[in-house]
């Protein structure tokens, strides 16, 4: 079979709306040229349409027309590389997911330890930041609770007594190994997270690796959040004030 029926039989497969790019169609590097061709000849009869350089999609008609991918879509290529997770959505739009705050994200904030990219195609606009661990599909999610930890003051509409109950609360659903593995990811973090995991986990009534993070921090540094005592009584231990 030549290398455009391939192509062709592949993108068959493919469900309208999904963004595909020459890594998905299964083909080595050194067929790239024969088949950015074809994928031009199906472009030229709108069998697929090119949504940025090396992305395309399988159009979807619907009764008002052509529909683009959703903004999720959009953004796979750049959460995903050769099937592997390269970064995640981070800042207002992931603290909206989490169900942190009910404002929507006017420009989608990604966390990426390579490329670094920006993006502006109509609605959705995309910028991102350096993640402080590498990323994996298994480690993502526990990145995006760092990051809501680190924010803590500045997620709209959340109050702090309110994320600190949302944070013990998805603590207490973790087992050791998932909170040793946040543990060690925190120590990546600026000294505010690794406070702040600390002091709620001991609130927790955790009393694993709780020196790991202690251990991290400066005794004669203190870190100003401005919290209640109420919301975190033991926060004076952990440097916080």
């Amino acid at each position: 079979m030549s290398i455009a029926s391939t192509i062709r039989t592949q993108i068959k497969r493919i469900p309208k709306g999904r963004t595909f790019g020459y890594a998905d169609l299964s083909i080595s590097k050194a067929d790239y040229l024969t088949a950015a061709k074809a994928l031009e000849r199906m472009q030229a009869k709108d069998e697929i349409k090119k949504l940025a350089k090396g992305i395309f999609y399988v159009p979807e008609i619907s009764i008002f027309g052509e529909l683009k991918p959703m903004d999720s879509e959009q953004l796979r290529p750049y959460l995903f590389k050769n099937g592997k997770r390269v970064a995640y959505e981070t800042g207002t739009s992931l603290y909206n997911q989490l169900g942190l705050t009910t404002q929507m994200a006017f420009k989608i904030k990604l966390a990426c330890s390579q490329k670094r990219i920006s993006l502006n195609r109509g609605s959705l606009q995309v910028k991102t930041v350096k993640s402080y661990v590498e990323i994996t599909q298994d480690n993502y999610e526990l990145l995006g609770l760092l990051d809501a930890i680190k924010d803590i003051k500045r997620i709209p509409d959340c109050p702090t007594k309110n994320a600190i109950q949302f944070f013990r609360a998805r603590l207490k659903t973790m087992n050791n190994q998932e909170i040793n593995k946040i543990i060690r990811y925190a120590l990546a973090y600026p000294p505010r997270v690794r406070a702040l995991l600390g002091a709620m986990l001991e609130n927790n009534q955790y009393v694993g690796q709780l020196n790991t993070l202690k251990d991290s921090l400066n005794p004669l540094t203190r870190i100003p959040l401005r919290l209640s005592e109420t919301d975190l009584p033991n926060q004076a231990q952990w440097y916080i004030i």
